[in-house]
C-alpha cells in the first residue's frame, strides 16, 4: 500500500490490484477516517476526500490500519422486487437505492450490440458463447465512472477481456451494454465511447431521485432477455424521476421569488455542493468561489450552504416578487436597484417590483447573489447545485423563470457591510502540493518556475493554463483514479489543467501538484487573459494566504 498526498485535504492510496481496491474501499466505508467526505474507488487506487483541516497524519494511520487481503463477496440472495415492483427489468435486492448497497441487481439485455460478433471473434467464443460468458459469472461494481450511473463492472468471466475499439464512436445511445479491458459497463446516456458493444438494456442507471443503481460494492447479474422468465421487464411503473426545475411564475409567483429578468454570460444555482457521491459518477459541484457564496449567505443571516445564485461576468437582472433582503459577494459587478447603485459584501432590501441588474466587474470574475431564505428550488441528492458536466441539479437560469425563495431564517442581519478584498486584477499566486503524480512529469519543479495564463477556454470544470508545456514522463497512461477539486492535471499536450467545483470524478492524465483547499476559490476568480504563478508548498502548510 502507497500514500499518496492530494494537496491538504485528500489522500491517494495506491494497492496491488482491483481486489484490494475493493476491500480498502469497503473498509473505509465501514469505518471511515475522521474528516472522511468521499471514498473513491477506481482501478488501482481510492481517494479519500477530506474535510479541509483534517489531520493527513491521523487519516494515513487510519488507512494503514486496515487489512488489505482478498476481497470476501457479500452473500448473494435471491433478487427480490424494490417495494414489490419489477423496474423496467430490474430486480433489486434491497429496500433502499438512494441510500444502502444492494445485495444484488439483475438486468435484463437484449444481446443485439454492433460488436458483438466482434467480440465473438475477439474471444474465439462466437457470440452465443459471449452471451453465456457474461450472464453466467455474477459481476460487481468495482467503482464509478465519468458520467452519473456509469459503472465499472469487474469479476466477470476473464475470457471477457476485450481491449476497447481502436476508433471510439461519436455516440453510444442509452443503455448500450459493453466490454472493455476486465470491465463491463452499461452508458447511462448518450455520450462518446470506446467500449465494445454487445447489448443493450432499459435498466434505470440513474434518476435525480434515487441516485445511480449500481453502487459500489453492489453485486450484477446479466439476464438474457431473450429467455427471461415471462413478464420480465414489462412493467413500466413511476419510478419516482422528476426533473428538477427552478419553477414556473404562476407557482413561485405566489411565494413571491425572484424573477429572472435576463442573466448575462451565465447564471446558476449553487450551495456548496453534494459530497458522498463520487463513487456513484457523481462529483460534489457547488459554487466556484465558496467562500464568496459563504460571506453573502451570512450577511443575510443565511445558514452559509444555503441556495444562491453564481453569476459569470456579471449581466444578471432580477425583480423582486416580494419583500426581499439581498447580499452580493465576490466579483464586483457594479449594481443598481431602479437605478441606484448600491454596494457589494453589504445588506440591500429589495422591494416588490423593484429590479437588482448587475453590470460587469472590473475584477474577477464570479459574482455570488445571495436572498435571505435561500433560492429554494428542488434539491438534487441533498444539494441546490447545478453540474455542468454531469448534468445534476437544476437546468442553467433563464429569462423569464421565477426562482422560488425559501422561509426567512430565524436570525437576522447583524452587519451591514463587511470590509473584505476582492478578487484581484495582478497575477495572482496560488499554492500548491506536489502530487500525488509528479514522478510523470520530467521537471515537477518547473510549474512554479513558470508563469501562466489562464485560458479563454476554462469553465467551472476547470481552468486551462497556457504557457511553458510540462514534459511527461515516458510510459503507459495511468489507469483512470479519483480526482479532487484543485487538482492540476497534465493532458498530452503539456498544459496544465487546474479543475474546479465541476470536475470530473475520475480522470487517467496525471495530476503533477494539488492546489490547497483555501486558494481554489481565488483560482475560480481569474479571468482570462490573467497571470498565474504556483508555489509549491507541504501538504500540512497553514499559514496565512499569500
Amino acid at each position: 500500500m502507497r500514500i499518496l498526498p492530494c494537496g491538504d485535504s485528500g489522500l491517494l492510496v495506491e494497492v496491488d490490484g482491483l481486489t484490494e481496491v475493493l476491500t480498502l474501499a469497503d473498509g473505509l466505508r465501514a469505518a471511515p477516517p475522521r474528516g472522511v467526505l468521499d471514498v473513491v474507488p477506481a482501478a488501482r487506487t481510492v481517494l479519500l476526500v477530506l474535510e479541509p483541516g483534517t489531520d493527513l497524519a491521523e487519516a494515513r494511520r487510519a488507512v494503514l490500519a486496515l487489512r488489505v487481503g482478498p476481497a470476501v463477496p457479500p452473500p448473494v440472495g435471491d433478487a427480490v422486487d424494490i417495494a414489490g415492483v419489477d423496474i423496467a427489468g430490474v430486480d433489486i435486492a434491497g429496500v433502499d437505492i438512494a441510500g444502502v448497497d444492494v445485495a444484488r441487481v439483475d438486468i435484463a439485455v437484449v444481446y443485439d450490440g454492433p460488436d458483438l460478433d466482434e467480440v465473438g471473434a475477439l474471444t474465439g467464443l462466437g457470440a452465443v458463447g459471449v452471451v453465456a460468458a457474461h450472464t453466467s459469472t455474477p459481476w460487481r461494481v468495482a467503482f464509478g465512472g465519468f458520467v452519473p450511473g456509469f459503472a465499472y463492472l469487474a469479476g466477470g468471466d476473464v475470457r471477457l477481456a476485450v481491449p476497447r475499439r481502436s476508433e471510439p464512436r461519436t455516440r453510444v445511445p442509452p443503455g448500450a451494454v459493453g466490454l472493455a479491458g476486465e470491465f463491463s459497463g452499461i452508458y447511462p446516456r448518450a455520450s462518446p465511447g470506446g467500449w465494445q458493444l454487445i447489448g443493450h438494456t432499459d435498466a434505470p442507471l440513474w434518476t435525480e431521485s434515487g441516485g445511480a443503481l449500481l453502487r459500489p460494492g453492489t453485486r450484477v447479474r446479466f439476464v438474457d432477455a431473450t429467455v427471461a422468465e415471462p413478464g420480465a421487464g414489462a412493467q413500466e411503473p413511476d419510478t419516482g424521476v422528476r426533473t428538477a426545475s427552478a419553477g414556473t411564475g404562476t407557482e413561485v409567483g405566489r411565494r413571491g421569488g425572484l424573477e429572472v429578468v435576463r442573466t448575462g454570460a451565465l447564471a446558476l444555482v449553487q450551495d456548496l455542493g453534494r459530497p458522498g457521491s463520487a463513487a456513484a459518477g457523481v462529483g460534489r459541484s457547488g459554487a466556484a468561489d465558496r467562500g464568496a457564496l459563504r460571506l453573502a449567505n451570512r450577511l443575510v443571516a443565511n445558514a452559509e450552504d444555503a441556495a444562491g445564485i453564481e453569476v459569470v461576468f456579471g449581466g444578471l437582472s432580477v425583480r423582486s416578487g416580494a419583500l426581499h433582503t439581498v447580499a452580493l459577494a465576490g466579483a464586483p459587478a457594479p449594481a443598481d436597484v431602479d437605478g441606484t447603485p448600491v454596494g457589494h459584501h453589504t445588506v440591500v432590501v429589495l422591494r416588490p417590483g423593484q429590479v437588482l441588474t448587475l453590470g460587469a466587474p472590473p475584477t474577477g470574475l464570479r459574482t455570488y447573489l445571495a436572498v435571505r431564505g435561500g433560492v429554494d428550488v428542488m434539491a438534487v441528492l441533498g444539494s441546490r447545485s447545478t453540474d455542468t458536466l454531469s448534468g445534476v441539479g437544476p437546468p442553467r437560469i433563464t429569462p423569464g423563470v421565477v426562482l422560488p425563495v425559501g422561509p426567512e431564517p430565524p436570525a437576522f442581519p447583524l452587519v451591514d457591510v463587511a470590509p473584505v478584498g476582492v478578487p484581484s486584477v495582478g497575477t495572482v499566486t496560488i499554492r500548491a502540493v506536489l502530487g500525488p503524480r509528479a514522478d510523470r512529469v520530467a521537471d515537477p519543479a518547473a510549474l512554479a518556475r513558470a508563469t501562466w495564463t489562464a485560458s479563454s477556454r476554462s469553465d467551472r470544470v476547470g481552468v486551462r493554463l497556457e504557457g511553458e508545456r510540462l514534459v511527461r514522463t515516458p510510459g503507459e497512461e495511468l489507469p483512470s483514479e479519483g480526482m479532487v477539486r484543485g487538482a492540476v492535471q497534465v493532458p498530452p499536450g503539456g498544459e496544465p489543467v487546474l479543475f474546479l467545483a465541476d470536475h470530473p470524478v475520475t480522470g487517467g492524465y496525471p495530476v503533477v501538484a494539488v492546489v490547497l483547499d483555501a486558494d481554489v476559490d481565488r483560482a475560480a476568480q481569474l479571468r482570462p487573459g490573467q497571470r498565474v504563478r504556483f508555489v509549491l508548498v507541504e501538504p500540512g502548510h497553514r499559514t496565512a494566504r499569500c
